[in-house]
């Protein structure tokens, strides 16, 4: 009897220990409306630094650079749940120069390693650099394009290769 309680002690304890600690991230997407159309542009703020001509390129696009334009924040909203973004607060700025509407739409996500933040998500930004990045492999001649490409971005191409298959990560 002693040993089987012995064992359960250990067991939980092993368990406890190996348990990952979750913490909580936040980012902020910012959506305008495009003039003549009821569609959204959203850029997306994850607390990074940016260079004033950096900031407009926060815009989330597709695998082939491509803004990515949804039908509305809810929208956009559930296309973020995909990748575990949870909902937490927004508010609504009006520019009185051009009466234009501006939503901010406070989420959170739980994580455990810095390298989930980002996950299934590219910006203009982060393809720029993939870019720039694949163009100095090409010229050097270089095999080893991965170690490169950001990490959250390899993960999702080998979530495809997998598939075996290419895939529109969003369509309308």
């Amino acid at each position: 009897m002693k040993k089987l309680l012995l064992i359960t002690v250990l067991a939980i304890l092993v368990v406890a220990a190996t348990a990952q600690e979750t913490r909580k991230t936040f980012c902020e997407i910012v959506g305008t409306g495009k003039v003549l159309s009821s569609k959204v542009k959203i850029q997306i703020d994850f607390g990074q630094k940016t260079s004033y001509f950096g900031k407009y390129k926060t815009f989330m696009v597709d695998e082939s650079g491509k803004k990515i334009e949804f039908n509305s924040m809810v929208d956009a909203m559930n296309y973020l749940a995909k990748f575990r973004w949870k909902f937490e607060q927004a508010y609504v700025v009006t520019n009185e120069s051009t009466n234009q509407n501006v939503y901010h739409w406070l989420l959170s996500k739980d994580i455990v390693s810095d390298d989930e933040i980002r996950e299934g998500i590219i910006t203009q930004k982060d393809f720029e650099d993939m870019e720039k990045a694949a163009m100095e492999d090409k010229e050097n001649k270089n095999e080893e394009v991965e170690k490169k490409v950001p990490l959250f971005m390899r993960n999702m191409k080998k979530e495809s290769d997998e598939e075996g298959e290419t895939q529109k990560r969003y369509e309308p």
